[in-house]
Parts: structure tokens; C-alpha cells; sequence
């Protein structure tokens, strides 16, 4: 009997991502090999202007890559149209955006429920996902207010649960504790280790090792490469060390 690998949820190919031409044409990434299986967390780690975002991007379907290929759960993105690629999201990929990206005039909980919705969830049961989803990420008390009625923090924590609810097989979170304290970004790092502990692939853009301390491999980007990665250590020490 023949056994399985790991299944591969995200697999970037020989990716490149260029803006511009000619002289004066920015190369943001350079054939870039990267795969995360279900079930791994990886964290990515560099300088600013290093790639990271755009890496991020191509990975969520958000861009396109100038060369190389994008796959999730071996769909390769670049042959789907418009409609299939934002199916594609809703159902399997949930995103972390560093601005939030909510829409001011829902509710926490409406704003969390939404991609279900538009996937075709009946109402009620994305209503019992999305209040799930905002108790994993410790403000459930939080459902009913809206975006000017929350802090920068609350905001955030509104995003990640919205990136997390559902069964999506891919999360892919920019900064995700940006605007939060040390104790609320350590509880957001747990929910984000827990998905991936329920089967998820989990790629995380950071520049804390404390936050990529809890990935199960630490991917360094540099100038639109790959040009180092380890293993990760879980050191408590780590995890549990304020910021600063």
C-alpha cells in the first residue's frame, strides 16, 4: 500500500512579479519556489520592500505573477477567470489585509458572516459561524458594533475573524497584530496556531520573532528572494517575550 505525502495546499513556482518596464521596471519578486502543506504554519520574515506583501498577494490571488505559477489545493489561478478566482477566495482562502479591508456599514458580525453569504450559506448559519469565529478571537460581546464604534485593535481582531471562519484551507495574514497589544496579539497567534494544527496551511508576514516563533518554518526574504529558511524553535521564552 502506497503512501501519501503531505497534501499541498499552496504552491508558488518559479514566481516572478515585476512593475513597470523597461528602465525603469521594479522587480518585487524573483522566481520565487515556495510550498506549504495542510496543516503547516510558515512565517515570512525580511526588510521592508523585501517582497513579502506581494508574495502574499499572489498567493491570495490578489495579483498576478509576471512569470511562474500560482496553485491552491493544485488549482493553478492563472486559468481561472474573474468569477472562479473570487469563488476560489471566498470558499478556500482567508485574508488578513494590514488596512482591515471592512465595510463600515455592517456590524462585526455581519462584516465576519459576509464571505460565507456570498458563497450561498443560508443566513442563520453564517450568523452562528461568524459569532464562533469573533469568540476565537475574544470579542464576541463586539458582534453588533459597527467599524466607528470599535478601536484600531477591535477592528483587527473583526479582520482575523473573518479571515478564519469557515473551513477555508489557506490563511494568509500581513501584520495581523499590528494594532493590538502584546497580550491580544499572543491570543491571535494562538488561533492562528490552532488552524493550522486543524489542517490548515498558515502563512503569516512578519518581523517579530516572537510571532514567527510559533510557525513551523521561518521563511527570509530578501530583494524579491528566497534566500534563507529554518526551522522554527517554539521556544516559550520566545512566544512569551513582550514587545520591544
Amino acid at each position: 500500500m502506497s503512501v501519501q505525502g503531505p497534501q499541498q495546499v499552496l504552491e508558488l513556482a518559479k514566481v516572478s512579479r515585476t512593475f513597470g518596464q523597461g528602465a525603469t521596471a521594479v522587480a518585487a519578486l524573483r522566481d520565487v519556489d515556495l510550498t506549504i502543506n495542510a496543516g503547516e504554519f510558515v512565517a515570512v520574515m525580511g526588510p521592508s520592500g523585501s517582497g513579502k506583501s506581494s508574495l502574499l498577494a499572489l498567493a491570495g490571488g490578489l495579483d498576478r505573477p509576471t512569470s511562474g505559477g500560482v496553485f491552491v489545493e493544485s488549482t493553478p489561478l492563472a486559468g481561472l477567470g474573474l468569477n472562479a478566482l473570487a469563488r476560489l477566495r471566498r470558499r478556500a482562502v482567508g485574508y488578513v489585509f494590514q488596512d482591515f479591508n471592512l465595510v463600515p456599514t455592517l456590524s462585526a458580525v455581519e462584516n465576519v458572516a459576509l464571505p460565507l453569504e456570498l458563497d450561498g450559506v443560508p443566513a442563520r448559519k453564517a450568523h452562528r459561524q461568524a459569532l464562533d469565529a469573533l469568540r476565537q478571537v475574544g470579542i464576541p460581546g463586539l458582534a453588533d458594533r459597527f467599524m466607528d464604534e470599535m478601536s484600531g485593535g477591535q477592528q483587527q481582531r473583526v479582520a482575523i475573524a473573518r479571515a478564519i471562519v469557515g473551513s477555508r484551507r489557506l490563511i494568509l495574514a500581513d501584520e495581523p497584530t499590528g494594532a493590538l497589544d502584546s497580550t491580544t496579539g499572543h491570543g491571535v497567534m494562538e488561533v492562528l496556531r490552532s488552524r493550522a494544527d486543524d489542517g490548515a496551511a498558515v502563512m503569516l508576514v512578519t518581523h517579530e520573532a516572537r510571532h514567527a516563533a510559533w510557525a513551523d518554518r521561518v521563511v527570509f526574504i530578501r530583494d524579491g528572494r528566497i534566500v534563507d529558511e529554518a526551522t522554527a524553535m517554539h521556544d516559550p521564552a520566545v512566544l512569551l517575550a513582550p514587545a520591544g
